[in-house]
């Protein structure tokens, strides 16, 4: 793909983020409509991308080594928080572990592996997320709830509970199964999946632009610079080194340069919320690292393709 194709495809997907936000600030869409469009992605189009996508390409049991990529990373990210926050108080502590770990993928990311990678990337980026979901739909709110006092109240059960509801999560997991025991769907369902799943990378975007929000108050702006600052150091970090040094065909290898620089989880603000933190600077940061996403994922993609 030459340069100005890739430049081409993403100012495309820019423009669908944007149309998002201002068709939000003209009035025809409400807030309500963003978590309407949510639950369009999260329960339709993305499950049947991955439904498509999966069923058009082998796996390699050596891809599963993927699925550690997306937990490890996730896993430094709340590493690094408690690290810089040792001497901080508990609520500070709490909040950086949500906030800084965990990657935006089906949201997000995957729009972009469907535009510009194959159904090889497309398998990465799925087993990614697979790993990447133990943090960001339960883990890093657990060790919060712990930070705070209050992991008592929050048992292994709850924990698993986000996991196991989570359609995406369950289509994965179903899907790397299928595919590994060579055991292929109907092909009307297939088809059916190709028509629902071609919206998810409209879809995604357009709601990621409904849902931006761009109103930090000053003196927030030390803890959003500390933490996008620490999220893109070491995603830098990891992008260089997942693409030159990980044992994977250059098509896995690409799909993961581009998964480090992913957001932040989108669940972030939402468990933000339910441990009582401040949720209007975790929706800030949340929105400016999509800024930030979209122009290093451009750059990465101008590098690795």
């Amino acid at each position: 793909m030459t340069l100005p194709e890739i430049l081409t495809k993403a100012v495309s997907f820019v423009a669908i983020i944007a149309l998002g936000y201002v068709l939000r600030q003209c009035g025809f869409f409400q807030e309500k409509d963003f978590y309407l469009l949510t639950k369009i992605v999260l329960r339709i189009t993305l499950p049947a991308a991955i439904v498509y996508n999966f069923s058009s390409m082998e796996i390699n049991p050596s891809m599963l080594a993927v699925c550690l990529f997306g937990l490890g990373g996730g896993i430094a990210y709340v590493a690094a928080a408690l690290a810089v926050n040792r001497r901080q108080l508990p609520q500070r502590r709490a909040f950086d572990v949500l906030n800084l770990p965990g990657y935006n993928i089906g949201n997000f990311a995957m729009p972009f592996i469907q535009g510009f990678l194959g159904p090889i990337g497309f398998a990465a980026t799925s087993l990614f997320d697979t790993g990447n979901a133990l943090i960001c739909l339960g883990g890093s709110c657990t060790l919060a709830g712990f930070l705070l006092g209050e992991g008592k109240k929050r048992s292994w059960k709850e924990l698993a509970k986000p996991l196991l509801s989570s359609i995406p999560f369950d289509m994965y997991v179903i899907m790397t199964i299928l595919t590994l025991a060579h055991i292929r769907l109907p092909q009307v369902v297939i088809s059916f999946a190709e028509t629902i799943g071609g919206a998810n990378a409209f879809a995604a975007l357009l709601m990621i632009g409904v849902g931006f929000q761009l109103n930090a108050d000053k003196e927030n702006l030390a803890a959003i610079a500390r933490i996008l600052g620490l999220r893109y150091g070491i995603a830098v970090i990891f992008a260089v080194l997942w693409y030159c040094f990980a044992p994977f065909s250059i098509e896995v290898r690409q799909a993961l340069a581009i998964l480090a620089f992913a957001p932040i989880a989108g669940a972030a603000p939402a468990f933000t919320g339910q441990l009582h933190l401040d949720v209007g600077l975790s929706s800030v940061i949340n929105s400016i690292s999509v800024i930030i996403s979209v122009v290093l994922i451009t750059i990465t993609l101008t590098l690795v393709l």
